[in-house]
């Protein structure tokens, strides 16, 4: 297999030659050499090579949307390059032969009522304070966009993205896309699973890992619901979660695909693709609502806030997640959905928003869809402006359900809201802050970048000019090294001494990666020669000195798996069994609900660290950040042509 993508790569013109765009092609040798291990046997790429790692997935062997997302967009740019797109098409339909579930996997949709969508629970603050008991009394909006959909589409089911996969089956719980519910360890291929349930403080060293399909085979008395849900009666069941960012790049993957195909005369081989992105950026439209379709603004109290009606429950952001599931049943069973009212910036795509409401190719079906996708374009960009810091930088971001249960706010953020949505400076999980991490900034604003780029919008270009400085002017090169921000601290609120802080900087290849291509994407527009000044040297000093066997990386110390041994709340009384025999009760930690850590070639240096040694260290290949590098390289080489 090795051998014939390289001469498959080899026998293919390369049309735009030069030195960042071969750094381009090397480092997508690199990734598709079946010798360093990036892909499974079906063609899914892992969340990174190596298997032990622990971050948002817990198990480097998981892949996540985010990962299929980077796919595409890297396929898209092989064309770009190369002129040949037909390994773009590939790469979709394995996204949606391995992540988008299919009828089998969601069958009760027939059942929603859109006029009842979810029946509300609270989110509590931490895991201890789960199960949440479900309340009907507390009254939900309807779902403004299931019937159109249904009309466009002609089916009850979502096309869109289940977050997390189970790819080499390592919990056994055997939940195959298309191909059943809990066929145990034996099963071959991928299983969907699902981790976070319990709140802000359920960091993934918290988390109790289970299916998606839920026939009580495994877990307790009542498969793994009771955990998460009081209720009175529990019934066989399943449900799925969608990451709007990454659906979100899916589209952005898609739009340059379109435009590079284009260019090319090649428009009509991506078609097919294309129409299925556009499909895709219609449902992702359950990302742009409050998780319980109430009214956006001020809504406080959960039995005061009022249900919304047509649109009133629409925020227009990319919100943390929208979920859907049912029973099992599907002739007499039922179905719910939920958006989410908390919004990121760092999950915001204004080129994603743009191209569902403006390239004829994305265009969506809905009857409604590319107003919503200009309401919530205008919407994101209004949105940075709100939450950039006088630096520069970006703030975390605003929800309509304080605390996940629309409580009562903080008195000091009640005087300058977003639309009546409250300012959150850790929007969504605490464990760690979800924006202390810098890749958000790199992330959101290289899309942000590229939407200028396009548009020249001058709103944009207002955001970017102060963004930029603060950049540029925090990016060290020194010799053969760099360093840049890695985590950030924040005070004041939005109005109200609003501001950043760098308080610590690293070498990540990734972020550094999406700095350079946001970089360059501004400075490409704006004729900036210190943004491109800055990103070119990013660029070579880390493919110059940053090379591994299977890509760029560095070495990272992991103090944080001494957490391998937290513990892991589970309620006094409640037992349960994974696939493999591990026991879930009230003495588990993160290590003893996954025994199987204990046979990585790795995990001696996890164990020595345990036991009172060194801090152990990783050379990571997270899929994501080596598509980065190769992404980078390749804009910078299509933008300057050198």
């Amino acid at each position: 297999m090795k051998s014939l993508i390289i001469l498959f790569i080899g026998c293919v013109a390369h049309i735009n030659a030069g030195v960042y765009t071969d750094r381009f092609l090397a480092q997508y040798k690199k990734i598709h050499d079946s010798g360093n291990g990036y892909f499974s046997r079906e063609g899914i790429p892992y969340h990174s090579v190596e298997t032990l790692m622990v971050e948002a997935p817990d198990h480097g062997h998981e892949t996540t949307s985010e990962a299929y997302s980077y796919y595409v967009w890297l396929e898209a740019m092989y064309g770009a390059i190369n002129g040949d797109f037909s390994s773009f098409n590939r790469a979709w339909d394995i996204l949606e032969k391995y992540t988008i579930p299919t009828h089998e996997d969601q069958s009760s949709n027939s059942n929603y009522n859109p006029s009842s969508p979810a029946t509300f629970a609270e989110e509590k603050d931490t895991p201890q304070e789960y199960p949440s008991k479900i309340d009907s009394d507390v009254s939900v909006g309807e779902d403004p966009i299931y019937q159109e959909l249904v009309n466009a589409y002609g089916t009850s089911d979502i096309y869109g993205m289940h977050w997390l996969t189970d790819v080499d089956n390592v919990y056994g719980f055997g939940d195959t896309p298309g191909g059943g519910c809990e066929n145990g360890p034996s099963a071959n291929g991928p299983s969907y699973i699902n981790t976070f349930q319990r709140g802000p403080e359920e960091s993934v060293w918290r988390t109790i890992p289970q299916p998606t399909c839920d026939s009580f085979k495994y877990g307790g008395t009542n498969g793994f619901l009771d955990l998460f849900v009081a209720d009175s009666d529990y019934a066989h069941q399943w449900k799925f979660t969608n990451a709007p960012d990454a659906d979100a790049r899916a589209v952005q993957a898609a739009y340059w695909a379109a435009k590079w195909a284009d260019q090319k005369g090649q428009l009509g081989s991506i078609t097919n693709t294309l129409s299925k992105a556009a499909k895709m950026g219609d449902y992702l439209r359950y990302g742009l609502f409050d998780k319980y379709f109430k009214k956006i603004g001020n809504c406080v109290g959960a039995s005061q806030c009022a249900a919304g009606k047509g649109k009133e429950s629409a925020h227009y952001l990319l919100s943390w997640y929208y979920a859907w599931g049912g029973s099992l049943d599907g002739q007499y069973g039922w179905a719910w959905r939920i958006g989410d009212g908390a919004a990121h910036f760092g999950y915001q795509n204004p080129l994603a928003a743009y191209a569902l409401a403006n390239e004829a190719a994305l265009k969506p079906k809905g009857s409604t869809a590319v107003q919503d996708w200009q309401k919530s374009l205008d919407t994101q960009l209004e949105f940075y402006g709100y939450l950039q810091t006088p630096e520069g930088a970006f703030a975390g971001g605003a929800t309509n359900s304080w605390k996940g249960r629309y409580a009562t706010p903080d008195s000091n953020l009640t005087s300058n809201t977003f639309h009546g949505m409250f300012y959150d400076w850790e929007p969504v999980y605490h464990d760690p802050p979800s924006n202390n991490w810098y890749g958000m900034q790199a992330w959101s604003v290289d899309r942000l970048a590229q939407y200028y780029y396009v548009t020249g919008d001058s709103k944009a270009k207002t955001l970017l000019d102060k963004w930029v400085p603060w950049v540029v002017n925090n990016v060290k090169i020194n010799g053969n090294k760099f360093q840049i921000p890695s985590n950030l601290a924040w005070s004041g609120t939005p109005g109200n001494n609003l501001h950043v802080s760098i308080s610590s900087y690293n070498d990540d290849v990734g972020t550094a990666s999406s700095t350079a291509r946001a970089l360059a994407y501004y400075a490409a527009k704006a004729n900036d020669n210190s943004a491109k000044t800055t990103a070119k040297q990013l660029l070579d000093v880390m493919w110059e000195n940053y090379q591994t066997s299977k890509g760029l990386s560095v070495e990272e110390p992991r103090e944080d798996y001494r957490r391998f041994n937290e513990p892991v709340y589970v309620p006094s009384g409640w037992t349960g069994k994974y696939p493999n025999g591990d026991t879930i009760d009230s003495s588990s930690t993160f290590l003893s609900l996954r025994s199987w850590y204990k046979n990585d070639p790795d995990f001696q240096k996890v164990q020595s660290y345990l036991n009172g040694g060194a801090v152990p260290t990783f050379t990571y290949h997270r899929f994501w950040a080596q598509a980065d590098v190769a992404l980078a390289q390749g804009a910078y080489g299509l933008l300057f042509n050198e």
